[in-house]
């Protein structure tokens, strides 16, 4: 380097500063020994580290639980464990389960395993009540472990879960897992009209047709008008929220499947996973045999626990319901149809060449 002048600047010596310092860094570095690098604890993230290496627990588990909630099919947390390790600790941790939606408990009754039963038992440890109904359910009606399957939906209905309230309520109603005897009407109504002040359509149509029956309370039609009067409302309600489009049907006439007091003719609505769940696995396994019914109802998929529990069709005698709702439901949306009184009748008649 010149200066101004010039005239050049005196040389360094022979050994270079920059090669100096770095060496005398890297003697002294770390209490290693002399002429050794010192260890590197963690790779930089600019030389291609996983970026989630470098959050914190409390972040990731943070953003693991809204995954949870909005989590729209079981394989959206599956795909999560699987992940790697640390994902598959951090993804079965209670903050994660307790958020799990209603969707993530949707196991299909062909998949059903050990590890399924083990991940809603995990996910009842955490505290999810859907998770408690569900495995309640499933236990109550197709593993056939009655006091266990009831404590889980008791459990749930303790916390204010509707649908608990309102399976428990059918239990009571039927004396569901024991006889005839143990029915309790009004614990059934009871549970029913709790349900029912939590918004459950089921609830709301089968309180609305116990008060015009007076079965388990009181009789008083208006009121029970009232109550299917909400039901229907609510059902619309629903529909309107999904957008589905709602095609108007004539008030008059009888061909009105659903909704028939507002004249709106709607898709019946999807049932619940546990209800799902109890559909598939009775589905694909022989019922009847041993003179056990299922709940004729489509979106329901009870079976009775013990015979002639369920309540017939008192026209045709073909069909079993396991309450007044699905009776009611099922009325409008098939069975109105197919149910024929005068084939059973022509049937009992003409027994047919001697």
């Amino acid at each position: 380097m010149r200066s101004r002048s010039g005239a050049c600047y005196p040389q360094p010596e022979s050994d270079n500063w920059n090669s100096r310092s770095k060496r005398t860094r890297r003697d002294i570095g770390f209490g290693s020994r002399c002429g050794q690098d010192p260890p590197r604890k963690r790779q930089r993230a600019s030389q291609g580290a996983d970026l989630f290496e470098w959050l914190h627990d409390d972040l990731v588990l943070s953003i693991f639980s809204k995954l949870a909630a909005t989590a729209a099919a079981p394989a959206d947390l599956v795909n999560l464990l699987l992940t790697c390790k640390r994902f598959n600790v951090l993804g079965i941790n209670p903050l994660v389960l307790s958020k799990a939606s209603t969707k993530s408990m949707a196991i299909g009754a062909k998949n059903w395993s050990e590890s399924a039963n083990k991940f809603l038992k995990l996910c009842v440890d955490a505290g999810n009540l859907e998770a408690c109904y569900t495995l309640g359910m499933i236990r109550f009606y197709c593993l056939g472990n009655r006091g266990s399957g009831a404590a889980l939906m008791a459990r749930a209905a303790m916390a204010s879960h509707a649908a608990a309230l309102y399976s428990l309520a059918i239990i009571q109603f039927n004396g569901s897992g024991g006889s005839k005897s143990d029915k309790d009407l009004r614990a059934g109504a009871a549970l029913c009209a709790r349900a029912a002040l939590l918004g459950h359509v089921d609830a709301l149509r089968e309180l609305g047709h116990c008060l015009q029956d007076g079965y388990g309370v009181r009789r008083s039609v208006p009121d029970g008008r009232r109550f299917l009067l909400y039901a229907n409302a609510r059902e619309l309600a629903a529909a309107l929220a999904s957008r589905h489009p709602l095609p108007c049907l004539p008030l008059s006439g009888s061909a009105c499947p659903l909704l028939s007091d507002f004249g709106c003719g709607i898709p019946p609505p999807d049932p619940h996973p546990a209800n799902r769940f109890l559909i598939e696995w009775f589905g694909s396994r022989r019922i009847g045999d041993d003179g056990l019914r299922l709940c004729a109802h489509v979106g329901c998929g009870r079976v009775e626990t013990r015979r002639h529990e369920f309540r017939r069709c008192s026209v045709c005698a073909a069909v079993n319901y396991c309450s007044r709702a699905c009776q009611a439901l099922d009325w409008k949306l098939a069975h109105k149809v197919q149910c024929s009184p005068m084939d059973h009748w022509a049937h009992v008649a003409d027994p047919g060449p001697v």
